[in-house]
């Protein structure tokens, strides 16, 4: 197992990794819409998914990946009302390539975020 982390992404906020490359495989840890300073970005969900995918690059990067090589993402949303504005934001950054998804509605997300999102991808 290989620790992946990077300081383009915000640092982890509790004891975890940004992300684990095991097999040639990119496990990202959760993304929430942080800058790489550790601040909150103002806005609604565009904004928030937005910035969470700006993490995720950095992420990816840093392992050796990109977003043209996921192949799962998980995406969690504090109210599924903004599944379709996440989802026009989700279109447009990964464009033709349509990996696996889950999409759930959970209770609440660390520091009240709308959104976060965590990926599986191909390290070459």
């Amino acid at each position: 197992m290989k620790k992946v982390t990077t300081t383009n992404a915000p640092a982890a906020i509790g004891p975890y990794a940004q992300g684990m490359i095991v097999n040639n495989m990119f496990y990202s840890s959760g993304q929430i819409p942080l800058t790489a300073a550790g601040e909150m970005v103002d806005g609604g969900i565009e904004e928030q998914t937005a910035q969470v995918f700006e993490n995720l690059k950095a992420v990816l990067e840093a392992a050796g990946s990109s977003l043209d090589h996921v192949v799962k993402t998980m995406v969690f949303l504090s109210d599924m009302e903004d599944f379709a504005a996440m989802n026009a934001v989700y279109a447009e950054t990964f464009g033709a390539h349509t990996p696996a998804r889950s999409a759930v509605e959970v209770a609440r997300l660390p520091k009240d975020a709308k959104v976060e999102i965590e990926v599986i991808a191909l390290v070459k």
